[in-house]
């Protein structure tokens, strides 16, 4: 089974596949400010919008980033 990292700010769940990164440096140049090779995390997902986090992720030329959004549950009070 392949390993999976997911990282979440509420609304979207990152999902990382690292036996799938090819390591092209795509998203650290779209987004240096999230994408942080050097750190742990790595991904530090608060540094950017979700709609910026999804437009980076469908550029992601090996599939190793995707994500999904989070479904919004209607509460009754």
């Amino acid at each position: 089974m392949e390993k999976k990292i997911k990282y979440s700010n509420g609304e979207l769940t990152i999902v990382w596949q690292p036996a799938v990164c090819i390591h092209s440096g795509v998203c650290v140049r779209a987004l240096p400010l999230v994408y942080r090779p050097n750190e742990r995390p790595w991904i530090k997902i608060e540094n950017a919008t979700t709609q910026e986090l999804m437009s980076q992720i469908d550029q992601c030329p090996s599939g190793a980033l995707s994500y999904r959004l989070t479904e919004k549950k209607d509460t009754l009070e």
